[in-house]
Formats: C-alpha cells, structure tokens, sequence
C-alpha cells in the first residue's frame, strides 16, 4: 500500500486505503452467488450446554461459595450478612471449600496467629486455583500488603456490596471497595440491619449496635479497621431484634467493639437502647450483651444493675481488664485504672446476685515486671472469674506497642502459662450441683454427645440430645459440674416452654427476603433493593467508576472516550429501570 504523503493531512482514518482497493459496497454484490451453508442445530446438546454451562463461565449467580469466618461476633455477623445476600442472589453457599468455585475469607486482626491463618487460607486458594474475596479488619486495616496483591476486597462497612465484588472477581476482575458509610457528612454504624442474612445458628441473631470505639489502645489493630464509633439508631436495632424474632429465633446478641460506649456519638446510651429491646423480646427468650469496657459502664451502673436483673436478659457482662497494673494500663492508654474495674465489679456483684463476669488479661504486655504480673494473679485470685481469656502478648504491626522495648518471649510463655494454671486451679461450678435451674437450649455439643443449654447467668449446662429440648426453656437438676459447664438432667413432667414465637428457619435458610428485596431481585437491582435515591446515585457512579477502572485495567480500552462510557452506562442503566 503507498504511503500517506506528509502534506496532505488525513481526514479520516479510510484516506489511507489506496482508490485502487475495493469499497465495502463493492464487496458485497460480488459475493451475491454465494449460498450461506446450512447447519443443523442439535437441539438436545443446546439444551444441556444451557443446563449446565461451562465451567470457564463467567455467568453471575451459579458458583458456589465456601465462607470462612475468623474472629468476634461482630465479624460473625458481618460474615452471615454476606452469606444471605450472595444466596438471595443465587449463588450457592457451601461448607465444603473444595467444590467451591470462590473462597470469601473474613479476617480477624486482633492476634497474629490469626492473620497467619487467613494468609494461610489465601495461598492454599490460590495453590487449588480458586477466586478470592477478602474481607474482615486485616485487609481493611492494611491492604497494601504484599500478599494482599491482585485480591479483591470488601471493606467492613461495604458488606452490603458483596454481591457486586463476588461478580467481578468471578469475571477475572480485582476490585476493591473500603470506603466509610456516611449520610450528611456523618459516619455510619455500617451496611442496613435489614439486609438478607444466613444465621449460623438459626435460633440466635448477632446484632452489631455501633462499630468503631471511642480508644486508641497501643497494642490494638483493630481500631485500624473499625474506626472511631459510630451507632445504629434506636429504632432500626429494635426493629431488627422483631424481625428476628419473628423469623423463630429465641436469644440475641447484642456486639460490638465496646457496647457500652454506644449511642455517644447519636446522642443516647446503652441502658436506654437495653430498656427498647426489653420490650420487645417475648417471654422465655434472652439477650446477651457483650463486650464493654469499664470507662463506659462506670456511668450507668444502677440502671445497668436493673437492666441486668431483667428476667429476659442474662445476668452476664463481659469486661476486660487487661492487666491489674495501673502503669501497664498507662502504657495501654486504656483510660481507667484496677481501682475502676474493681468498682463495676463489686458494684454488679452486689446488686445483681450471682451475676457471670467474664474478663480478659494479656499476658506480657511491653514494660510489665514481675510485679505488675503478680498483681494480675492477686485479682484473678480474688474474684475467681469463671471465663477468663487469656492473651499472650502479640507486637501487632503498625500499632505504638510494637514498637515498644518488648518482654522476652520465654518470659511471656511463662506468665501465660502460670496464669492458666491459676485459672484452672478452682472450680467455679462445684457449689451449684443439685440446685434446679431454667435453661435455655440453642446448640449441640462439639462432640455432638449433648445440647448446649444456658441458665439465667449465661453458665453452660450439657442435657440430654432430645429433640425436643432445642430452642426451648427446659428445668433441668444439676447433677455434675467440670471447669467450663454444668450438666443438667431434665426435671419428670416438667412444662418445656417455647420461647419463639414462630417456627425458626431451616439452616442455611435466607432471613429478612422481604418483598421489596423480592422484587429487587427479580428486576435486576439485587443489591440496591433497599437503597435511597441518595444511596443509589453515589452507588451508581461508583459502579460506573469501577466498570471504568475494570475496562482500563483489561487493557483493551485505553483510548476510550470517559464521556461516551458514562453516557452508554447511564443510557443502559435507566433504560433498565423502565423496562
């Protein structure tokens, strides 16, 4: 072909075909005596290629999913969060990691053997050629790592995006979402309360009042991850819990990185959230609370006293100590010292008789002598907690502790184990034998020998596997205790009641399919059924960003106008919403 001349410059990109060449027009009525070769369509193999289609698909809503879940409640309910919307959407949640076409692994931070696993889990993915989804407080917190690389991620507050990011990944794409939720420039506590969930247990909902904390404890990576606190409304959390309920379950969770810091930042607290749901729950059915820290609790002790006496809500706290050395508790920044917790505890003590305290201790904390840690064994022998989680001291990345002058570690292994040797030198059930007590039974056993029940204290208690017995308030006789539980044996023609107000869900079944998500699902809109014209708009334009990205990244696009892909986007997208 002659070569463009340089002084005429081309109007179009056919100037440079030579006016010797055939025009397309040209082509085509030369070609009128061709007659196009008729196949024959086999029908039956169609069908079955439409049945079963192939497994390089990238055809959204077929694969299957395995979920793996490390860490707190809190993650634990983000993860069933997930779980509900990738099967409300039509992907298949399954437990067996082998024949699962994508591994979602939810991560915890607070530990590093933990992390060890969750990284192990992504090379043993990548090693059986699967897609990966990460999700939880490690990537959140941290997700330039180098093993992190080339992962798609869904930050903690974008869970209510997984189907969207499970998509694109299954497509080959990498995408990562780790944005804030936020409404008028305020943070928000996370994804809707309301979305499609899979309870692990079906009798027993998790629900996260607030995320974040008001702290900044040195040894503490999770604060990287959940930020500084943000709480749910009253009114969404209660009508979650009567939703639940209404769904068969039978004892709630009440979670979050501290509790009792809930409601600072929206202008409420704890007891009068604790009072709203109180009124709510039916008759045999329980609320648990967790976690909260003392700073916190100091300043509603009489009504959580009250709160805590409620016969529909176990008389249990959970309240970590840490250490009981004020200068470790200094070099901590955990903002109280021994003589504060020891307050709440005798306090609770006193006006809530019987009451479980539940405490944790680290064990080789940066800067803790042997006298600080004697002062640890002296509180622990004194109140004697029946759950005691103990924590050798990890040097998190990126956290103040990590850079402080650390214990050695032979001497941390060795306060860890002299703690736990305390711990199991009494026994905290043995004066409770032949008493008769009011067990709630949710669980079976990990041997699978027992149902695991739970008496007004939150203390377990092992009775018989008798089918009936589940989801239900059983009067057991206490007959043998060991260091963790109680075993109970029914009582003769004693009322088993039924705390559930309907029929709890299968396992595995999807709660909260509501009609509006419903129909969101069958007009395309899965994962924006619930979204406000505000919230749709922002997601759309970060869908369009993303799509965007994806096209760029795929490197077949590079000089693609911005302007026409927003506009063919938008187009397409509106034209959908009419349809």
């Amino acid at each position: 072909m002659p070569a463009a001349s340089c002084d005429s410059p081309l109007e179009d990109i056919e100037d440079i075909v030579s006016r010797e060449e055939s025009k397309p027009h040209d082509r085509y009525f030369s070609r009128k005596s061709i007659v196009p070769k008729v196949r024959i369509r086999n029908t039956q193999k169609c069908l079955q290629e439409e049945d079963h289609p192939p497994k390089d698909s990238t055809i959204p809503g077929i694969q299957k999913i395995w979920i793996r879940t490390w860490g707190c409640s809190h993650n634990n309910s983000d993860g069933e969060y997930m779980a509900g919307q990738l099967a409300a959407y039509g992907y298949k949640i399954t437990e067996n990691p082998s024949e699962a076409d994508l591994w979602l692994l939810n991560s915890c931070t607070v530990k590093n053997p933990a992390e060890d696993h969750f990284r192990n889990s992504i090379k043993k993915a990548q090693e059986e050629d699967k897609k990966v989804v990460l999700a939880g407080c490690v990537p959140q917190a941290q997700p330039r790592q180098d093993y992190l690389k080339g992962l798609s991620i869904i930050g903690v507050q974008q869970i209510d995006r997984v189907v969207e990011v499970v998509e694109e990944t299954i497509k080959g794409h990498s995408v990562r979402l780790l944005g804030q939720k936020k409404s008028n420039g305020k943070r928000l506590g996370g994804a809707r309360l309301d979305l499609p969930k899979i309870r692990k247990n079906p009798l027993i909902e998790i629900i996260s009042i607030n995320t974040g904390c008001l702290n900044a404890c040195t040894y503490c990576k999770t604060k990287h991850a959940r930020g500084n606190l943000a709480s749910y409304p009253i009114d969404e959390l209660v009508d979650r819990a009567k939703q639940s309920f209404q769904e068969g379950v039978c004892e709630i969770w009440l979670t979050s990185e501290d509790t009792g810091a809930y409601g600072r930042d929206i202008g409420t607290d704890l007891p009068t959230l604790l009072w709203k749901l109180v009124e709510v729950i039916p008759e045999e059915a329980m609320l648990r609370l967790g976690m909260t820290n003392p700073p916190y609790i100091l300043e509603h002790l009489e009504e959580m006293a009250k709160v805590l006496n409620h016969p529909r809500v176990y008389a249990f706290l959970h309240i970590p100590v840490q250490s009981a050395s004020d200068s470790v508790l200094m070099e901590m920044k955990r903002e109280y010292c021994v003589a504060d917790f020891k307050q709440v505890v005798d306090f609770l003590k006193e006006k809530v008789p019987g009451i479980t305290i539940a405490t944790d201790i680290i064990c080789g904390f940066p800067g803790e002598t042997d006298q600080d840690f004697q002062d640890t064994l002296k509180l622990v022998e004194h109140y004697k907690f029946p759950s005691l989680f103990i924590n050798q001291f990890y040097p998190r990345p990126g956290t103040p502790a990590a850079k402080m002058q650390q214990v050695p570690a032979h001497v941390k292994k060795q306060r860890t184990k002299d703690l736990s040797q305390l711990f199991h030198s009494y026994s905290p059930y043995d004066h409770k034998v032949g008493e008769r007590q009011q067990v709630l039974v949710t669980e079976e056993s990990f041997d699978s020998k027992f149902y695991v029940a739970h008496n007004q204290f939150y203390e377990q208690v092992l009775v018989p596997k008798n089918p009936m017995f589940m989801g239900k308030m059983v009067e057991v006789d206490i007959y043998e205790s060991g260091k963790h539980f109680m075993k109970g044996q029914p009582v003769s023609n004693a009322k088993v009641y039924t705390p559930s107000i309907s029929k709890p869900l299968a396992k595995g079944e999807v709660s909260g399919l509501t009609e509006e998500y419903r129909h969101g699902l069958e007009n395309g809109s899965r994962t924006k059924a619930h979204m406000s014209a505000e919230t749709l708009e922002e997601s759309l334009g970060s869908r369009i960003g993303l799509q965007m990205l994806w096209m760029l990244q795929d490197g077949g696009l590079k000089t693609l106008s911005v302007g026409l892909v927003l506009l063919a986007l938008l187009v397409g997208f509106f034209m959908k919403m009419h349809q």
